[in-house]
């Protein structure tokens, strides 16, 4: 079960730029977000006790293969006790980056701008810009456009503004067309940054 940001709460503003968070990898080795300088990024909140989180392991996995050759990284961080973090990440095989964090992994949200809601994913541009935020599963539909659009700004065919527009744009598109089909109405929305 996920937990819903708070409607009487503001929100917090989520940042322009990957905050500057360190966290550790399952072994207790301390890894920063900066390690991964230059590269486009997908960062994707988890919890081994999330069910949509656990379904979009497979999906981490195929894109982080299929976008190597676009530089792409993947860093699950799981905010999660550090046992059962490595338990499940050697059962799934898990191929990319994971970073741990019990109440620093709270902090890192909060520094996302985000409230405690699983699964959460911001992808973020080869300057480190926050390009968009997306909460709720992601589905490999979103996720390719998405990571085609921070690639167009990469590339420099996008630039950031009209990049976060057809983003917003398409990942509606794709969650009205979903909802036409019958699948469940679970939260796919992305968050510009702002």
């Amino acid at each position: 079960m996920t937990e819903e940001p708070s409607p009487d709460r503001a929100p917090h503003p989520i940042p322009t730029v990957l905050p500057n968070i360190s966290l550790a990898d399952p072994s207790g080795v301390k890894h920063a977000l900066s390690e991964w300088k230059g590269r486009p990024l997908l960062i994707n909140f988890w919890a081994t006790w999330c069910a949509p989180c656990r379904r979009e392991i497979p999906l981490l996995k195929t894109l982080r293969k299929e976008r190597a050759k676009d530089g792409i990284e993947i860093v699950g961080i799981a905010v999660d006790f550090r046992d059962a973090v490595q338990h499940y990440a050697r059962q799934m095989s898990i191929d990319y980056p994971v970073l741990v964090g019990e109440q620093d992994g709270l902090d890192a949200i909060a520094a996302f701008g985000m409230d405690t809601v699983f699964p959460f994913t911001v992808f973020a541009d080869a300057r480190g810009r926050i390009v968009t935020l997306k909460v709720g599963e992601l589905h490999a539909d979103e996720a390719r456009f998405i990571l085609d659009r921070v690639k167009g700004i990469d590339t420099g065919r996008l630039d950031l503004m009209a990049a976060k527009q057809e983003i917003a744009d398409g990942v509606a598109a794709l969650a009205t067309e979903r909802a036409k089909q019958g699948e469940s109405p679970e939260e796919t929305k992305a968050s510009p940054a702002t």
